[in-house]
């Protein structure tokens, strides 16, 4: 590991230019000769069989050019398709039961439809006013049917049945057990029992999905450009489906608007705008509108869980019991979530025995993806939740239940009972500087006076873990140019995390290259060596270890380049201070540009082939485990239910930060979208269906004017896993803020005897509960 001059400093972001100013290009901004503008009809019904599409009303419109059903579709597919959209496949060890392959998701619907949202014809337009015109004008004849949108009623006999080949409309069931949990709670002290519903969420990115497509006469193949975050991975999809070779699909992500998982893996868009514009042969473009992302786009979250703790009058933790329930939707696009929550349910704490119980199952709605964190969030906060519910059972300190409970450090690596595999950490570090940062210890004492004054005052705090840095492997590669300039590829793809500054600080430390003649690009198979793409907190951790793989290999040629031009042998060269150097004799130097154009001029040795270029791939051991503690204070009004947050404070340890201005920036973004989650963020249907939080208007998102000013601090545990220490920290504080602010305000409420209540924590709801517990 390396920290010199470049790598640790708090370096402004080389994207931010381009960005602030308008000056880059999204895929809405682009424009071709001939261009169609394509738009969608949707099903307006949760389940019902279509008896008829009339597309008359809109072909006779000005300016439209075609309206295409799955019939045309079906025509121009030539392979299967296979939409995704998660992260963490092959990770979560628990045993399916039972299992076939599950149903794919159709591109356009073909006789049923199963959730409002999904799409059942695409009209194209010369215009996309004339094209959104025309979608609203095509006739289509339903045939309504029952439809189900609880989860749990979903899974009872008789409930209506959404596929024919899912049995009670379950997709997944797996099991995992380990110990002897019986004997744990029949020896138990105390046995805590809770239901915990996770709402759905939206994930609102300030750019929603855009898709434009055009053919390419070279290859003879199709170029898209998506807003997406695995740009290779869609094209491998795109080709699949269209029975073209690699070659013959690219796929570019341009500048990419946010993300937060919903744009990984391909959507039935990407397929069917990159057809058309095969089989037109001219540019079409679609860009969802934001009332589309709420039907269209994969949701988050969503799931159901029962959760039994056994522990001992001291508070010992003794076993789990935990049975999940994972809302899919209409077609069950992401299998691992609920999975993935029993592999992390455990968290931070020691606990023998484990039986776990997952469930994943359709409903009439929208599909489920990931969504910042992805199954992670939800294990964070049932135990969580649980660990405050326990403390308060047996009237001690939430603090020293935890400290009882921690899994210790000579432990790691700890392979828990639950499935993971832990690689580092000091739980108990970042408690403790959480505890004093936050001055945990005055706030109890203050919160006890407040009250006095009729005051709830409520003091929350949460200790988590993550699994992150998922493989197979990412790649990169380095080009050093005839002047010293560099130029760098990495396979993953950001959308606004700050990685081509990230990455150019490695390249800089690494060869001696000048940091401002670093370009770091991404997103476009074609010049891009094949990647995974960005999810999972993998883009530093594994993105960055193959760079820096890479930019270790250059310097591997650049000193024997150096000791060539120096007449030194290559063991007497040295890499300091940015030049390459005789050892003893620093006079003796020469720098990289010097390197660089020597390595492509006549004159080297027989034995060094010209050119200073690396293509590398990395492929981590294993996945990697961030964690750390939060802490935070409320006040909840009694009168109106409302709940002001007053501090926030978030420690957390991510290995070593290669720019602690990037981890601040993404510890921020992550608070706000989990504090979100606990006090306003919900999607919700009626029971048949029907969305009823469609628009921003129904749909709360934060304002700044809603979040106090976070205090962030760090403890560094370094990973033994890969060559930067590092650990990701994209999802870290969205995992950690949900639970912390939950049982800040349960705690506030703990004079009222109100113990639970489901998330998100709204005025209506805490004000029901003070009144509920009044009237008891």
């Amino acid at each position: 590991m390396v920290l010199s001059r470049m790598v640790g400093a708090r370096v402004r972001r080389k994207e931010d230019p381009r960005l602030i100013t308008g000056s880059s290009q999204y895929v809405d901004d682009l424009q071709l000769g001939g261009m169609l503008y394509a738009a969608f009809v949707r099903s307006t019904y949760p389940h019902a069989i279509i008896k008829k599409i009339d597309p008359s009303p809109a072909l006779a419109m000005p300016g439209v050019v075609a309206v295409i059903t799955h019939k045309e579709l079906g025509e121009w597919l030539k392979g299967s398709v296979q939409l995704g959209g998660g992260e963490g496949e092959g990770e979560a060890p628990a045993q399916q039961e039972g299992q076939a392959g599950p149903p794919q998701h159709e591109l356009l619907a073909v006789d049923r439809v199963r959730y409002v949202g999904q799409p059942i014809a695409v009209v194209l337009a010369t215009e996309r006013y004339r094209a959104y015109d025309a979608a609203e004008a095509v006739q289509v004849e339903y045939e309504p049917l029952p439809a189900v949108a609880d989860p749990e009623e979903a899974m009872k006999d008789g409930a209506p049945q959404l596929h024919a080949t899912l049995e009670n409309n379950i997709a997944m069931h797996t099991s995992h057990q380990h110990g002897d949990v019986d004997k744990a709670f029949a020896e138990a002290d105390i046995v805590i029992k809770q239901r915990f519903y996770q709402q759905r969420l939206v994930s609102v990115p300030m750019e929603p999905r855009a898709v434009a497509a055009a053919p390419d006469p070279l290859t003879r193949g199709v170029t898209v450009w998506s807003s997406a975050q695995a740009p290779h991975n869609n094209r491998n999809t795109l080709a699949q489906a269209l029975g073209l070779s690699h070659g013959q699909v690219r796929v570019i992500a341009p500048e990419v608007g946010g993300g937060f998982g919903a744009k990984i893996g391909a959507y039935p868009e990407d397929i069917i705008l990159a057809a058309i514009a095969l089989h037109t042969h001219r540019p079409v473009k679609w860009y969802e509108t934001r009332s589309e992302h709420f039907i269209a786009t994969n949701q988050g979250r969503g799931q159901v869980a029962y959760y039994e703790l056994a522990a001992t009058k001291e508070g010992r933790v003794l076993g789990l019991r935990l049975k999940v329930i994972q809302d899919l939707g209409g077609y069950p696009k992401v299998m691992l979530l609920a999975p993935l929550t029993a592999m992390m349910s455990v968290g931070v704490y020691d606990i023998p025995n484990v039986s776990i119980e997952t469930y994943s199952v359709c409903t009439n709605k929208t599909p489920i993806g990931a969504y910042r964190g992805a199954g992670r969030p939800e294990a964070a906060y049932y135990i969580e939740r649980m660990m405050d519910l326990l403390a308060r059972r047996i009237g001690k300190d939430p603090v020293e239940v935890r400290r009882i409970n921690y899994i210790p450090p000579d432990k790691f690596p700890y392979q828990t009972p639950a499935g993971a595999r832990y690689d580092s950490a000091d739980y108990e570090k970042t408690l403790n500087k959480a505890l004093e940062i936050s001055r945990y210890s005055e706030w109890r004492q203050k919160q006890q006076e407040l009250r006095q004054q009729g005051r709830y005052i409520g003091i929350g705090l949460a200790s988590y873990t993550e699994i992150c840095g998922f493989g197979p492997y990412e790649s990169a590669s380095i080009r050093v140019e005839p002047t010293g300039a560099v130029i760098a590829y990495t396979g993953t793809s950001p959308h606004g995390q700050g990685l081509e500054t990230a990455l150019a600080q490695i390249i800089a430390d690494e060869i001696g290259a000048d940091f401002d003649q670093i370009v770091v690009l991404h997103g476009d198979t074609q010049s891009v060596p094949e990647g995974v793409g960005t999810m999972g907190s993998r883009s530093l951790a594994v993105g960055g270890g193959a760079m820096l793989i890479a930019a270790r290999r250059i310097r591997e040629k650049a000193m024997r380049i150096a000791a060539h031009l120096l007449e030194a042998a290559v063991e007497d060269i040295e890499f300091a201070d940015g030049t390459y150097r005789v050892k003893g004799a620093p006079d003796r130097a020469v720098t990289l540009a010097q390197i660089a154009q020597a390595a492509y001029s006549p004159g080297l040795p027989a034995d060094i082939e010209p050119g200073l270029v690396v293509t590398d791939y990395y492929a981590p051991p294993g996945t990697l485990f961030p964690f750390g503690t939060h802490v935070a204070v409320v006040e909840v009004f009694p009168d109106t239910g409302a709940v002001k947050l007053l501090e926030y404070y978030s420690v957390d340890d991510c290995g070593p930060r290669i720019n602690p201005l990037l981890v601040e920036g993404q510890v921020h973004g992550g608070l706000a979208q989990g504090i979100a989650q606990a006090l306003w963020e919900e999607v919700r249907y009626d029971e048949t269906g029907q969305l009823l939080t469609g628009t921003l208007m129904d749909y709360a998102i934060p304002k700044a004017s809603m979040l106090p000013s976070f205090v962030t601090d760090e403890t560094v545990t370094p990973s033994p896993l890969n060559p930067l220490g590092a650990k990701g920290i994209g999802e870290a504080a969205t995992i950690g803020s949900t639970p912390t602010i939950a049982n800040a305000v349960m705690d506030a409420l703990a004079p009222f005897g109100i113990e639970h209540i489901d998330i998100p924590l709204t005025p209506e709801k805490i004000w029901r509960a003070i009144q509920q517990a009044k009237q008891a």
